[in-house]
């Protein structure tokens, strides 16, 4: 084992309450996040996630049982609460005794009240000290704290500001997401007071991510101005890399359009981008750091590069000594 910034992973709670070596968490992403790649994560030392989204149970299911044929690892599943079949997907976590589940988009109570009894480990995803508090008392195992340099739907915090102060008003452990693709990112999540990582844009661009190719090229592409945010005035904000769709979404915002128009022009947007690689007119979900990514690699090598850089850094850091104050500013 290891070591790591704090120690050994093996005095991790994040690593411990995942069982994994590494205390990282795959996002969740809808139509990205597939049995493929959550196994490849998995059998890599973080947690692989499948996300349920909007997806018909069938398909679901037959994610589940994909996975065990690709990973003896332990492994999740992302429920989004809002989705029309989230009932579909919490049965198909119970039916199949899906080890850790993390959820998004609304309150995780009955994700809990169901799953947890059978020893499932639930983790929201969380963009405020207030619902990291509400979620604690429902009886969560630990937290995704996610800034809104994260790719997909956001909220309004950035991570820097976002982590530390849930970190003070939990005392579950809090696994930082948004902004974070390489080691520096992990260390800066640790100095926070995070105790474990979530990723989603890098994974994208990994061998075993099966999304058009056209996709993970749009991410390799990106720079750092390249990303904005869509539907800010819906209430639903959500954050991906700039084309033709997010001009027709500026327009809406200009003409004061209702909120009909934007899920029209949503509807079936992501789809487009990630399975049919049209990248000009569907909705590129990806974070802030879509410029940090510069290569396709396994999502194994991917994972191990991000830990050594961190455990270097974090080598280096200690080190060095903070300059002290002069006497004029004491």
């Amino acid at each position: 084992m290891k070591p790591d910034i704090h120690g050994t992973y093996e005095k991790n709670r994040v690593a411990r309450l995942l069982g994994r070596p590494y205390p990282l968490v795959q996002g969740g992403m809808a139509w990205v996040a597939n049995a493929a790649l959550a196994a490849a994560v998995s059998n890599g030392g973080g947690l692989g996630l499948i996300a349920a989204s909007n997806m018909p149970p069938d398909l679901l299911e037959k994610e589940l049982l994909s996975i065990r044929t690709l990973t003896d690892k332990p492994y999740g599943l992302n429920i989004m609460l809002m989705s029309p079949t989230v009932d579909d997907a919490i049965a198909l976590a119970e039916k199949y005794r899906v080890p850790i589940v993390t959820t998004g988009a609304g309150s995780p109570g009955k994700v809990i009240d169901r799953l947890k009894p059978m020893g499932t480990v639930v983790i929201p995803v969380i963009a405020s000290v207030a619902h990291a508090r509400r979620v604690e008392k429902q009886g969560a195992d630990a937290v995704v704290a996610e800034g809104m340099e994260a790719g997909g739907h956001i909220g309004e915090l950035t991570t820097m500001a976002l982590v530390p102060q849930v970190v003070d008003s939990v005392n579950i452990p809090v696994i930082a997401a948004g902004g974070i693709a390489d080691g520096r990112g992990i260390v800066a999540a640790f100095a926070l007071g995070a105790e474990g990582v979530q990723v989603g844009t890098r994974f994208i661009c990994c061998t075993e991510c099966t999304v058009h190719p056209d996709y993970k090229r749009a991410v390799l592409d990106a720079r750092d101005r390249s990303n904005t945010v869509t539907g800010r005035v819906t209430g639903h904000p959500v954050r991906c890399l700039k084309n033709k769709l997010t001009a027709q979404f500026d327009e809406l915002d200009k003409t004061h359009a209702p909120l009909d128009a934007y899920e029209r022009l949503g509807a079936g947007r992501l789809r487009a981008a990630v399975v049919d690689g049209d990248v000009e007119n569907g909705s590129v979900m990806a974070g802030q750091i879509a410029g940090l990514v510069n290569d396709i690699r396994d999502a194994a090598d991917i994972i191990r590069e991000m830990f050594s850089q961190a455990e270097r850094i974090a080598a280096a850091m200690a080190e060095r000594s903070f300059p002290r104050p002069s006497a004029a500013v004491k």
